[in-house]
């Protein structure tokens, strides 16, 4: 469904990346693919309203993307597809050159998907940027 120049070229341009449903449990996904990008230079921005205010990866956990400041170019989302809907109009209205919105393994939503692309916005589901950069760029 995605071709490989299309997630490669995603994951090249992405430079910074806001990670929706991070945990601080260094055993769970969405812990070790945020750490994961963040130690291959991505600027992540975690995003949990459970955790707001502490620090993880060098950044403090934001409540909401509302609460985050600077451009995103991608926000990557760890939750159930359920939930996807709301999240995907808040980084709508929050970020007005996101370039991507990816839903993790086993996330996908189609409302939202066609949300995102009706703007103009780059939509992956059902895949992990981890798996996918260590694929694509030879790890």
């Amino acid at each position: 469904m995605y071709t490989d120049a299309l997630l490669k070229d995603v994951l090249t341009r992405t430079k910074t990346i806001a990670v929706v449903g991070v945990s601080l449990n260094p055993v769970r996904p969405s812990y070790y693919v945020a750490r994961y990008l963040s130690l291959k230079g991505y600027r992540v921005v975690p995003v949990n309203p459970g955790h707001a205010g502490e620090i993880l990866f060098g950044a403090e956990v934001k409540a909401a993307l509302s609460e985050i400041t600077e451009p995103v170019d991608m926000v990557d989302i760890f939750r159930r597809s359920e939930a996807v809907p709301p999240i995907v109009e808040e980084a709508l209205a929050c970020f007005p050159a996101l370039q991507t919105i990816w839903m993790q393994i086993g996330v996908e939503n189609a409302e939202a998907a066609a949300l995102a692309e009706a703007r103009g916005v780059t939509v992956i589901q059902n895949r992990c940027p981890k798996i996918e950069y260590q694929r694509l760029f030879g790890e």
